[in-house]
């Protein structure tokens, strides 16, 4: 049994640890997708069996075409931030949308796009209540020009060539706990410039000056770490090649390949040991 952990909360409940550990003791193989998780599991959950790391995966992407992408969706000749992914109040993108006015006194041709629709437990619950509310910041601050919504679902191409025609991607997340986290991988997949809030996920693959992290609720520090990128093409285009590099050691190809090798191990593993516990056939007495 090889167990792959998406989450790893870092202040579980009694019973939430007490679950994993079960789990993991049961599991031949336990597998996170971040380094920070195995630590967790270490110290936190008390987990004294070896912990694998195998990335979330991302696609194989090409970073390339900004220029061609950007024509193809009208926006020949605007500076592109985007953030992409299903639209909920724990994304934050209130904070980015109130950052943007101070982008646009140094960078006036930017706009910010918002691609994904509402999260469908939100749209049972509340409808569209989030993004109106977005919607009526935007019509506030004036910026009704410089903010847009993509409010449909996204093939993986469409997501593809949104990231590659970006200048700057954020994520401005409000969860501290996210170790996870999809689109986060996409956008380093693709060597983007990017600016995040400090989750778990963040912390870790933005470190070592891969991006820029600001504090969580903070429009000023997200319009500051925008400019700071926008002002300064080497900066961005030194950004771009650290998360590329990150980057393309997690894609699926790479791991799917490190989930085979994991299973074929056991699997050839198992075989040994059948063969071990199996008697050989007695040869006759005539041979």
């Amino acid at each position: 049994m090889i167990t792959t952990l998406h989450t790893v909360l870092p202040e579980p409940s009694e019973s939430m640890r007490e679950a994993i550990r079960s789990i993991a003791q049961a599991s031949d193989e336990v597998v996170v997708m971040s380094h920070t998780a195995v630590w967790l599991l270490e110290t936190i959950y008390g987990i004294d069996k070896p912990v694998r790391v195998i990335a979330h995966g991302t696609p194989v992407i090409d970073p390339s075409g900004r220029h061609t992408f950007k024509a193809k969706m009208g926006l020949k000749d605007r500076t592109l931030i985007s953030t992409f992914g299903l639209v909920n109040p724990r994304k934050g993108l209130e904070y980015m949308i109130a950052a943007m006015p101070d982008v646009l006194r140094d960078h006036p041709d930017s706009i910010y796009l918002i691609a994904g629709q509402t999260h469908p437990d939100l749209l049972r619950v509340q409808g569209e209540a989030y993004r109106n509310e977005l919607r009526d910041l935007i019509r506030h601050l004036g910026i009704e020009e410089h903010v847009s919504f993509i409010d449909n679902y996204m093939t993986l191409r469409e997501i593809i060539e949104l990231l590659l025609a970006s200048d700057v991607y954020v994520t401005p997340y409000l969860d501290p706990n996210q170790i996870t986290s999809g689109t986060l991988s996409y956008a380093l997949s693709a060597g983007k410039a990017i600016i995040s809030t400090r989750y778990l996920h963040a912390i870790e693959a933005l470190g070592e000056g891969r991006g820029l992290l600001v504090d969580f609720r903070d429009a000023q520090q997200l319009a500051d770490a925008t400019n700071s990128i926008l002002d300064d093409d080497a900066f961005k285009s030194r950004l771009e090649h650290a998360t590329y590099v990150y980057g393309r050691e997690t894609t699926w190809p790479k791991s799917a390949r490190a989930f085979l090798d994991l299973a074929n191990a056991h699997v050839q593993s198992a075989e040994h040991r059948r063969k071990l516990v199996t008697p050989s056939p007695q040869r006759g007495a005539g041979a």
